[in-house]
Order: C-alpha cells, then structure tokens, then sequence
C-alpha cells in the first residue's frame, strides 16, 4: 500500500504567504462584489464597470419587479384599522384638510363637469318582412345601459353585439336569440367601440321594435 508523504516544515505555506492569500481573496470578492453583484442584483454601480458590461440593466429591471410586486401585495393586502383621529390637528393634518378642501371645491365640480350625464332614450323601428335593422350605442369601455325592446306584431330574431373602435370590422356577440318577442337587461360595454342590436323579422306580416335605452352612452343611432 502506498502512504502519502508527509510534508515537511519547510513546504507548509508560512504565516505571511496565509495572510497574503487571504487578502487576495477578500479584494478579489470586495472586487467582484461592486463590478458585478451590487449592478446585476440591486442597480448599484458606483464604478461604471456593470452599466458597461450590461449588467446594471438586469440590475434595474430586477428592482423594478420587486417595486411592481411590492405594489401588487400592497394591493391585495387588507387595509389595516385605521385609529381615530385625535380631537386636535397639527401642521401636516391641518394641510391635508386643506388639500381635501380644495379637492372638494375645485377638482370635484371639474370632474363632475367632464362626466357623461345618464342619457334616456326611446327608438322604434318597424321591419317589413324579411327585413333588418340594427340600433347602436356609443360607450365607453365598462360603461352600463338598462335596455328593453319589444316586438308588437310579431317575434324577430334579434343579436346583441358590438365592434371595437380600433378594430370595426370584427365583431364581439353578447347574446343571440330566434322567435323572441321582447328582451331586457344591462349592456356592458366590453371595450370602446359602438353596441346594440340587430333584428330580423322572419315573419309574413310587419313587426314594429321598440327600444327603450337608459345609462352611460355618447350617442345612439339607427345603423340600418
């Protein structure tokens, strides 16, 4: 069996080639340390070498992430119960009064005044047979309207639907139906873009629809 040698004294590293060592590597860590970690990790770069090397890029999308998800549980997380407020106010709660103060006066009535008021309309339409004819809404995107139609004379088949203003050729169905002689409910708007209704009367004799609209729209109109 072969036995390793046993170094002798003289080629054990000495005290001075230890502490050497050790200060080569501690400086070469210190150096890696602000040229790569600190960039790459949290954007800081106080040598320039990370943002040359592309690494403090990676640095500042990674605490842009953490910001988001910060944001995100902040969101998500109950607000905590909020201690009442005490009888007298200093310098900060006498100016946040005042900024709710001048929200209540100025910011209010303006954003008040930039709002669509409730609109209530009422359209009929009478459809010979074998004829359409569609009535359209225009809404903005989670804007609300109560409607109601009825077919006097008959049933009409009937298909609630609306196309994008950044794309009006395609079309987005809400609900469709045959044979139906009235109908009512609440159109929300999917996205920014005209909504309503078409309907076709399959029947021999003429159908008169009545619309009755009432909610948050700019505009309606008769299509066709």
């Amino acid at each position: 069996m072969y036995n390793t040698d046993i170094p002798t004294r003289a080629e054990l590293p000495t005290s001075k080639r230890l502490l050497r060592s050790t200060v080569i590597a501690i400086a070469a860590a210190a150096a890696i340390l602000v040229t790569v970690v600190l960039p790459a990790e949290y954007a800081i770069d106080p040598t320039g070498i990370g943002r040359a090397l592309g690494l403090a890029e990676m640095g500042e999308i990674k605490a842009q992430l953490a910001r988001e998800a910060e944001a995100d549980r902040a969101i998500d997380a109950p607000a905590p119960a909020q201690p009442a407020a005490p009888a007298s106010t200093g310098p900060d709660q006498q100016s946040s009064l005042l900024g709710r103060i001048v929200a209540q006066v100025l910011i209010g009535p303006a954003a008040a005044q930039t709002a669509p008021a409730p609109r209530n309309d009422a359209m009929s339409i009478t459809l010979k047979p074998g004829q359409g004819a569609e009535i359209k809404l225009q809404m903005r995107k989670g804007a609300k309207t109560k409607f109601a139609w009825t077919a006097t004379g008959g049933v009409v088949n009937f298909d609630t639907h609306g196309e994008p203003d950044s794309a009006p050729s395609s079309t987005h169905s809400y609900k469709k139906g045959r044979g139906v002689a009235t109908d009512e409910g609440v159109l929300e708007a999917a996205f920014d873009g005209n909504h309503g209704w078409f309907w076709r009367n399959r029947t021999k004799g003429d159908v008169t629809v009545t619309l009755r609209t009432s909610g948050d729209y700019l505009a309606i109109k008769r299509v066709m």
